[in-house]
């Protein structure tokens, strides 16, 4: 029997950075692209080679495009880091495994290093579907914790939980990290969110622009320790939003909402460095009276935008530039 499990993208749509300093986010998975791992039983454990794993190129042009595209590493330690997670959750929980090997097989369709998840996006389906072969069910709030820890214990990129969070639900979800509620339990406060009142959401991003979540957050985190007082007072001030924003969604505030996403980019602008590229698809966006902020590091933006007139002078103008505009289909499972 094969196994085939799914993980999707993220997208904040408000709060972030926050998520890793004690703050409160909203976001969602979206089922645009995804991350499939497939795994069936065989007499040693193997992990199949993907595209982001090759090692043989026919020349060095070859090689440049490769690492543009997908980063000087692949998603095969991704999987091993996951794996060795796993069991040593299980072992240090006495949760029996039976005596099987697998094969792993892992592809993803999303765009990288555009801070979208991509990566805890193959990390989660792998999660997925080793609970499935050993018959294990791990908590969702857990499950976030585990893939995190492959990512920031295991290979050392620095990231927050909005992102499993969210992967772990797969629905709209408005979470609070509080740092007492951290300390007293390991995780959040995590309250799933109706999209009834969800404004019409696009997603941009233009595949040039990537630049990974540690450029970021490396920075930031060491600036949030020393205790900087324009960065914690940054923090503050997006968790002030979300819980604002949360607000304006239970009320249909979409004027509101607008805003809120607008002023959640601007304090980020003035609190670290933004390349010119990235700048430009916010300000372009804006042009033409949608809100615009990112979707998490860099690379790609979120907004809203107020009907289909302005969703196509949206598209229009940002496909002149090189910009792909989607809609997303929100995952409300």
């Amino acid at each position: 029997m094969i196994i085939e499990t799914s993980s999707y993208p993220r997208a904040a749509v408000i709060g972030n950075p926050s998520d890793g300093y004690f703050g409160k986010t909203i976001a969602f998975v979206f089922s645009n692209f995804f991350a499939k791992v497939q795994l069936y039983q065989t007499p040693e454990l193997e992990i199949k080679p993907q595209r982001l794993d090759i090692t043989h190129f026919n020349s060095m042009n070859e090689l440049v495009e490769d690492v543009n595209f997908a980063g000087y590493y692949g998603g095969m330690r991704l999987i091993k880091g996951m794996i060795k997670v796993f069991y040593e959750y299980c072992q240090n929980n006495n949760i029996p495994l039976d005596d099987r090997n697998f094969t792993i097989h892992y592809s993803s369709n999303i765009p990288l290093r555009l801070g979208l998840a991509g990566s805890s996006a193959i990390i989660s389906a792998c999660l997925k579907a080793l609970n499935l072969f050993y018959n294990v069910r791990i908590p969702e709030e857990i499950f976030a914790n585990l893939v995190l820890s492959v990512e920031n214990d295991e290979l050392g990129i620095s990231a927050g939980l909005q992102d499993r969070v969210a992967q772990a639900f797969e629905v709209p979800i408005f979470m609070d990290f509080d740092r007492e509620i951290m300390q007293k339990q390991g995780y959040g406060t995590y309250e799933k969110i109706s999209t009834e009142n969800f404004p019409s959401f696009y997603i941009a991003y233009r595949k040039n622009l990537s630049e990974g979540t540690e450029l970021l957050h490396n920075n930031l985190k060491a600036r949030f320790e020393i205790g900087e007082p324009k960065v914690l007072q940054a923090m503050k001030r997006w968790a002030q939003i979300t819980e604002e924003f949360k607000i304006a969604l239970k009320e249909a505030d979409n004027i509101k909402m607008h805003e809120l996403i607008n002023e959640n980019f601007d304090l980020r602008n003035n609190l670290v460095p933004i390349t010119k590229g990235n700048i430009e698809m916010v300000e372009l966006a804006r042009s033409v009276g949608a809100s615009a902020k990112f979707t998490g590091s860099g690379g790609a933006i979120i907004g809203t935008y107020k009907d289909e007139r302005m969703f196509s002078q949206l598209k229009n103008k940002l496909n002149n530039k090189g910009i792909i505009v989607i809609k997303p289909n929100i995952v409300n499972s």
